[in-house]
């Protein structure tokens, strides 16, 4: 049997270990962060984007906001169920669309 040598590749085959498994679970709740002046009420207009995008109303209860050391920025947390890896590459897609959203977790 010949010996391996640095430049030997293995033999590809189909990975099983944990890194195989997809890192979310859906449906599951996820938390959006997303960031924007605080002016002209951004968590009011946030809370309506997302209700825009989930298809139904996203409840208050759902939202939490922080407002930056200085009081220019203000972030927005936001938890919905996603039921699927699209539904969550969609919303990012349409966050990063929006003029008013400066930054997105």
């Amino acid at each position: 049997m010949p010996e391996d040598t640095p430049g030997d590749k293995p033999p590809d085959r189909p990975m099983d270990g944990p890194a195989d498994k997809p890192l979310i679970q859906y449906p599951t709740v996820y938390s959006f962060k997303v960031m924007g002046l605080q002016e002209n009420d951004f968590p009011e207009y946030v809370r309506h984007l997302f209700g825009r995008l989930m298809g139904s109303e996203v409840s208050p209860d759902s939202i939490s906001e922080q407002p930056s050391s200085r009081g220019k920025y203000v972030s927005v947390t936001v938890s919905v169920v996603l039921l699927s890896e699209d539904q969550r590459q969609a919303i990012y897609a349409a966050l990063h669309r929006e003029k008013r959203v400066l930054y997105y977790l």
